[in-house]
């Protein structure tokens, strides 16, 4: 067994501005509440009754593509046709 030196955090370098934040996804209206220290002028009323500040989310885990599984491919100028067409001569 190796012997392993614990430390202590070091004082004074974590912001002292933690406090309760909802962040808000705006492009489906998910919310949910956790600790920040972000700024924000904004504030909403939580489920709870209590007003709280509000981080405005323009994507999260419940909009963004590769979590929800809905990725859409974006064909622009046709290139995915160019592809295929220039695959399919090779063959």
């Amino acid at each position: 067994m190796s012997s392993l030196k614990l430390s202590k955090m070091k004082k004074d370098i974590h912001p002292e501005s933690y406090r309760m934040v909802v962040f808000k996804d705006i492009s489906n209206d998910y919310a949910f509440l956790t600790r920040s220290c972000a700024e924000t002028k904004d504030s909403i009323k939580w489920e709870d009754g209590n007003e709280y500040p509000l981080i405005k989310l323009e994507i999260s885990n419940t909009s963004h593509p590769f979590y929800t599984g809905k990725h859409m491919l974006v064909d622009t100028a046709g290139r995915v046709d160019k592809f295929r067409s220039r695959y399919a001569k090779k063959k």
